[in-house]
């Protein structure tokens, strides 16, 4: 039998897998995290359910992986965020770019329902913080001590804090929707955020 003819079983598996993480995210988006279920998400992917179950053992672990799945290389996942050597400038690159992901509406519609259901489980709030939150914030506090090395960043400063006076009003004009999510807007915040921990 030629070698054209055999399936490509990784590439068959990725296509299928790829497609249950897209239905999953579309499903929470339209019903809500609590009425999905393995089943439907099978009938939306157009596979079993023993294929869903051969790569997660729950739907709260297939949820979860759909939401990593969209966030990965987002604001510099699994990899250094910029380093110019201008922490300014760098900071902003990764505030333009997250302001633009929560206001495009094909990622902002299926966070909002996670974080919603966030707000009401401990337990999807624990799996968030420890495989996502926290992850990020490690990378994001690694270009601060780099920074911090460099002058630009009092060598005192609580990075924790530098990340919560950075982020959270961005959080919350999102959450709430009180204001646009501009390009200026994310500039604002870095400057903001640096006049508060320049040294």
């Amino acid at each position: 039998m030629s070698q054209g003819r055999n399936p490509d079983r990784t590439r068959r598996s990725e296509r299928s897998r790829q497609a249950i993480l897209e239905a999953t995210r579309a499903l929470v988006s339209e019903v809500g995290y609590g009425k999905v279920a393995i089943e439907t998400i099978a009938a939306r992917a157009g596979v079993g359910k023993q294929t869903i179950y051969r790569w997660w053992p729950s739907k709260g672990a297939v949820i979860f992986d759909a939401f990593l799945a969209l966030s990965e290389g987002a604001e510099g996942q699994g990899a250094a965020l910029p380093d110019t050597g201008d922490i300014g400038a760098d900071l902003k690159t990764v505030m333009r770019a997250t302001v633009a992901e929560f206001a495009d509406p094909e990622f902002e519609k299926p966070i909002r329902a996670l974080n919603n259901e966030i707000a009401n489980d401990p337990d999807l709030a624990a799996q968030y913080h420890e495989k996502l939150a926290r992850p990020l914030d490690a990378v994001k506090k690694e270009r601060l001590r780099s920074a911090q090395r460099a002058g630009q960043l009092a060598a005192d400063a609580d990075l924790d804090l530098v990340l919560e006076v950075l982020y959270a009003p961005l959080f919350q004009r999102w959450l709430h929707r009180s204001g646009p999510l501009t390009a200026e807007y994310a500039d604002s915040l870095v400057d903001v955020t640096l006049r508060a921990f320049r040294p």
